[in-house]
């Protein structure tokens, strides 16, 4: 496929980016993030550096010259970017690509063009060719723009860490919904694959996942009796529990047997969708072992133990006692913060606490950004050893200790600069809040590598809104000037 990062020839009509125009007046995301765009589209060392970063998305054997032609690079990074920015679904982006005025002539759209449109799997499929580390490459020069515009580029950079938990896609996890999830996959697939090939052993699949479902209801049903009504005995419960199980073993056998056949004369095509039912004959096997284990044998399972989804494995029960919320399903993101608001760093934290981070973080942010000079943290990142560890990094640290302050910790705490970091670094949730306002609330990606790059590409949305926060500001009080001439007078 030939692909180009922007086409270099001009279409009839076609606006160059620097002459578009934005309402000033407007309160909406979508102006100040186009803005940011164009900011880095127009300024030559900025588009340079972005240019040079997004080639690195176009595998090796592919022909610059020849061959059919992809999306542009330039169109890839803004569909993605105002996707997380709105925090919008793909047929959202679609339908404000193929309409919305002002987008289309950042697309490099003219009146030439007007019945261009973008289908809805070819942008999904364009966005996903991102990788987390050509997004944390473009993060990388958007921000050093961004202080190169605010005149700050050589300044110390004061940094604030904290943490959050990006939910995934995912419903509540219980024991026997997980086991209806696998079933689920195993009959529908069964069935599918056992059509294709001609065969009939399946052909009431939709009979069995009904009688599934009836079981699994009545399971549940009894256990919510038995919360109500203490007094019930825990039979009817036990019992339900024991027909489900029976009927899940059952199925679960039965597909076993008919893997087996299949794979005596499979396609390859055949094979790999009976390595997925394979995958989820596993889940169904756990599953039942540990209702058994809990509902029938009265054993307590250790968390170590849990999955909390069968599509997105990565998933965590997170507790971080905060009021109002008792657990969260996702995965926890700590993020560094600058003084300007500009998301320096994140690292997305799979099974480790924020003790583990305060460290890495930072050692990773001082090798992008050589002059961060200080950072604020919170109780949750406190141990000795991350005190002072950080104090050979950093000229100056903020983080109060867990327990009670000892003298040393005292006398630091009355210093000026301590105590101006320790005021400041509640702004970070404000930052973490706007975050989850533009994307980060939840994870619409499948499997790791589609976390890490939805919270990537949510990070670079967000630095490039924040630029265009500056010029909008600037381009906003020079219209009033120009409206108004006494304002420039006082």
């Amino acid at each position: 496929m030939m692909r180009t990062v922007i086409e270099p020839q001009r279409k009839l009509g076609q606006l160059d980016l620097s002459e578009i125009e934005f309402d000033l007046r407007s309160r909406d995301e979508i102006p100040r993030l186009l803005m940011g765009l164009r900011y880095v589209f127009c300024t030559p060392e900025v588009r340079k550096k972005v240019f040079r970063i997004l080639e690195k998305m176009i595998p090796p054997q592919t022909n610059w010259d020849n061959g059919r032609p992809g999306m542009q690079l330039w169109t890839i990074l803004v569909l993605g970017t105002l996707r997380l920015n709105c925090n919008w679904d793909f047929d959202k982006v679609k339908e404000m690509a193929d309409n919305h005025r002002t987008l289309r002539q950042m697309l490099g759209h003219g009146i030439g063009d007007i019945e261009c449109r973008y289908p809805l799997q070819t942008i999904e499929d364009n966005v996903s060719l991102f990788t987390p580390e050509i997004l944390d490459k473009i993060n990388q020069v958007v921000v050093k723009a961004a202080h190169g515009l605010l005149g700050t580029e050589p300044e110390k950079i004061q940094g604030r860490c904290d943490s959050f938990v990006v939910e995934t896609d995912v419903h509540f996890p219980t024991d026997i919904n997980l086991l209806l999830d696998a079933m689920r996959k195993i009959v529908t697939l069964l069935g599918r694959l056992s059509s294709s090939l001609g065969q009939t052993e399946w052909r009431q699949s939709a009979y069995i996942m009904r009688k599934l479902k009836r079981l699994y209801r009545a399971a549940q049903n009894q256990k919510q009796r038995s919360r109500k009504s203490r007094n019930k005995s825990e039979e009817a419960v036990i019992a339900a529990h024991q027909e489900y199980l029976e009927a899940a073993t059952g199925c679960v056998e039965r597909a076993q047997v008919t893997i087996a056949l299949i794979r005596e004369g499979a396609r390859v095509v055949d094979g790999l969708l009976a390595d997925e039912i394979e995958k989820y004959i596993v889940h169904a096997r756990r599953q039942i072992d540990q209702i058994r284990r809990r509902a029938i044998e009265g054993q307590k399972i250790p968390h170590g133990e849990k999955v909390f989804s069968l599509f997105e494995e990565h998933t965590e029960w997170i507790q971080k006692g905060k009021a109002g919320v008792a657990q969260e399903l996702g995965l926890a993101v700590c993020v560094m913060e600058d003084q300007h608001g500009f998301i320096l760093h994140q690292i997305v934290m799979q099974k480790v606490r924020d003790d583990s981070m305060a460290i890495p973080i930072v050692q990773e942010t001082k090798k992008r950004y050589p002059t961060l000079w200080s950072c604020s943290f919170d109780r949750g990142f406190w141990t000795p050893e991350n005190r002072l560890g950080l104090a050979k990094i950093l000229g100056s640290v903020a983080m109060r200790s867990k327990g009670r302050p000892s003298e040393a910790e005292q006398q630091e705490r009355s210093d000026p600069e301590y105590l101006r970091a320790c005021r400041q670094h509640p702004a970070v949730e404000s930052a973490i809040n706007a975050l989850e306002n533009h994307g980060l609330d939840r994870c619409l990606d499948h499997g790791i590598e589609g976390f890490r790059r939805y919270v990537a590409m949510a990070i670079v949305a967000r630095n490039i809104q924040q630029l265009g926060n500056i010029l909008f500001e600037i381009a906003k009080e020079s219209l009033e000037e120009r409206e108004d001439p006494r304002r420039k007078a006082s």
